[in-house]
């Protein structure tokens, strides 16, 4: 399973949840009563899970690094567990859930059976589709950067991060039922004026730091010379950005897909 530090979960996950609530409408959080939160990170759709229901909401992850942060932001339960060997008696909740963790694992259908075998109701799987991911920036070389370092991305990384439909598949093949699926669309805006977490990633993308967060994936699909070429390019890039931050005129959008899938024990 691939690890990441809780300032990049807390990074990439800032605010996804703000406005679009109504994309977990088929967790039917208000009549759930006990819910878990597999590869819950630093607890951001944990905090989400608790607000929106009555539920008693536990916190399960294999860092326990992160399970202290989660622990501490949310100041709900947490316990270290594998996704796929999960320390609960069978129909324990009535909800398991999860995101942005299936396309972290090797074997994502061992995960979701699961998730089916300690839920007495509801599977749910919040997944990202990062081959459809959009970006628009004032910066022209940052957009054809990001293209650029997707497509490596993709082609060196081991798990299957654009799942899209797969994901509906996976649960049919782990014998759930009424299994649906609905897109949302986390959009992340940076303009003028800007926060903090702006500032620190631009200087992120001119050191080459928001390009190492990645490094290992890249290197699998890149040479030594096209890596090196593109961590130029990219650190030139955000140079830039940094630039036009200092006059005001930087703005850049992101548009990532999510695919919110639930399904019947």
């Amino acid at each position: 399973m691939r690890r990441f530090s809780a300032e990049y979960l807390q990074r990439t996950r800032e605010g996804m949840w703000e406005d679009s609530r109504a994309a977990l409408a088929d967790l039917e959080l208000d009549s759930r009563r006990r819910v878990l939160d597999v590869g819950c990170g630093t607890g951001e759709l944990s905090r989400v899970l608790d607000a929106e229901s009555d539920a008693d909401v536990v916190c399960v992850d294999a860092d326990v690094d992160l399970l202290d942060v989660a622990r501490e932001e949310t100041g709900l339960p947490a316990v270290a567990g594998d996704a796929t060997r999960l320390p609960f008696d069978d129909d324990t909740f009535d909800l398991v859930v999860c995101q942005a963790l299936l396309v972290n694992l090797p074997d994502p259908a061992a995960a979701v059976a699961e998730f089916a075998r300690v839920s007495s109701e509801l599977v749910a799987a919040v997944e990202p589709d990062n081959a459809d991911v959009s970006v628009d920036s004032t910066v022209d070389d940052e957009v054809s950067l990001e293209r650029r370092v997707r497509e490596a991305y993709l082609a060196g990384v081991e798990t299957d991060v654009a799942p899209g439909d797969r994901v509906t598949e996976t649960f049919h093949e782990c014998g759930l039922t009424d299994v649906r699926s609905r897109r949302y669309y986390h959009e992340k805006t940076v303009d003028h004026p800007y926060e903090e977490v702006d500032l620190r990633d631009a200087a992120r993308k001119a050191s080459g730091a928001g390009l190492a967060d990645h490094e290992t994936e890249l290197r699998r699909a890149l040479s030594t010379a096209a890596y090196d070429d593109l961590r130029r390019a990219w650190r030139e890039m955000g140079r830039t950005v940094v630039d036009q931050i200092r006059d005001g005129t930087y703005r850049r959008a992101e548009v990532v897909p999510f695919d919110v899938t639930v399904g019947r024990v």
